[in-house]
Order: structure tokens, then sequence, then C-alpha cells
């Protein structure tokens, strides 16, 4: 007998998740082998595909440790087949992140998947769920920038490199945006359960608006300033260099014409 937690169906990946890792290999292969003319596209794509798996993987991560603390309902809703489509806000969730990303090279969170947070007890298991997804942001972060900081760049090709280190960065913004205590993002997801009731309350009406004051506060020159320094010195701790990802953000960036690089910035 199966249940709506373990019936196969909902836990299949999804042809559309498949797609997406589809276009971002084959992308990614385009600008390993720098086929003329399209160098700065295979970059876009790449990163744009690689941008929304990150965000899929981000919201199964949420929904997978929501299953384990005794959501079952997560199953039913399809989050767990990495389908874009099925969740809540697919606007919030997928188009705004990849127009932020379009229009100012920054990886800005999105709410996606609803947890029935009333199925799972204890504390600990709903920071954890709130916990899960800018873990898998920061993971995806260290996968991606391994070549870096192992030392293995040698005879990778610069626009794959700087590629590399762009989609890296996005992820990097993503994780440390997530984890402010902002109402509405997973980091006051993670201190919610600890607040006293009255706390709880008066921070519900603010959640909406959380990411939008998040990003209001970015325009603000000295907040902007403190948080890419930021941004700059976990880039470092991972070995990639301010020039990695510029150049990456000038590739991605096709319609402006593509970088001139002669040689491999190094640390």
């Amino acid at each position: 007998m199966t249940s709506a937690s373990t019936h196969p169906d909902h836990h299949r990946i999804s042809p559309v998740f498949l797609a997406l890792a589809a276009i971002m290999a084959v992308s990614g292969w385009a600008v390993w082998s720098g086929l003329a003319d399209v160098t700065g596209v295979a970059v876009f794509f790449f990163v744009v595909s690689g941008w929304v798996v990150s965000l899929c993987l981000h919201e199964y991560a949420h929904a997978r440790t929501a299953l384990r603390s005794g959501d079952t309902s997560v199953a039913a809703k399809g989050y767990l087949t990495l389908n874009p489509l099925k969740y809540t806000h697919a606007m919030l969730s997928i188009v705004l992140p990849v127009v932020f990303v379009v229009l100012g090279g920054i990886g800005l969170p999105g709410g996606a998947v609803y947890i029935e947070r009333g199925r799972i007890p204890g504390r600990w298991k709903h920071s954890l769920i709130s916990a899960a997804g800018p873990a898998t942001n920061a993971l995806f972060a260290a996968v991606l920038t391994a070549p870096f900081w192992l030392d293995a760049m040698g005879d990778v090709p610069f626009a794959f490199r700087h590629a590399l280190a762009f989609l890296a960065m996005l992820q990097v913004t993503a994780a440390i945006l997530n984890l402010l205590p902002v109402p509405g993002l997973d980091g006051y997801g993670v201190l919610e359960p600890w607040l006293s009731p009255a706390a709880r309350r008066q921070a519900e009406p603010f959640a909406p608006f959380g990411l939008l004051v998040v990003f209001g506060f970015l325009w603000i020159p000295g907040v902007n300033g403190v948080f890419w320094e930021a941004i700059g010195n976990v880039m470092g701790v991972l070995d990639v260099t301010d020039l990695d990802v510029g150049y990456g953000y000038d590739y991605f960036r096709f319609w402006q014409g593509e970088p001139e690089v002669a040689v491999t910035p190094q640390p």
C-alpha cells in the first residue's frame, strides 16, 4: 500500500527539471568548446539554467527536510519532483530571481514551497527546514568553485572558468541574503520557532515584503558596498577573484559584447 508520501509519482524527477539540467549541460559544453560567435550566448544559458536548477534544489531541500520532519503533504504537492511549475509562487520563485540576475547580477532568493508547519513537532525541526535551502546554495557554490580551491584550473578554458565563477557568486549571494533574519526569508525562519508568540505575530504582517525590503536596502550605497565586500571576501576564501566574477558577468551580458581576455586572472 502506498501513501501520498511514498507514491512513486510524487518522487519521480520532473521532465521540466531534466530539461533544465540538459540545457545547463549543453550550454556548458558550448562554453567549454569555445564555439565561434556563441560563447556569450552559451554563458547566458549556462548561468540562467544553472541558477534555476539551484533554485529547484533549494526548494527541494526545504521539502525533503519537511517530509522527514513530519509534513507528508509536500509529496502530494509535487515539491519532491524538482518541478519549478509546482511551486506556490512561480513568479516570485523563478521569474523574479532570474530577472534580478539579468538586470543586476545578484542572486536574490524567492519563496516557493508551502510547508504545513502544524504537522511538524519540535522547534529544531522547523529551524532545520528553513536552513536546508541556504545550505543547498552554499553546497552548490562549494561544488562550482572546487576547481578553483583544488588548483585544478590549469587547462580550463577562460570563458568556462569565468562562467563558473559568476554562477558560484550567485549561489553565495543567495545563501547570504536568504540567511538574513528578515521576515519572509529563511534566516528568519530559522529563528522564528524560538521567538515568543507575540513577537511572531508582530513580524507576520511584514513577511510578504521581506524580499522587497532587502532589495531596497541594497540600493543604499553604503549598504551595497558592505554587502559586495562581504561577497568578495567569501569568494576569496573559495579562491575566486573579483576578475573571474567580473569577466563572467561580462560574458553573461552578451548583448553588450564579449570581454577581451588575454590571460587567466590569477589570485
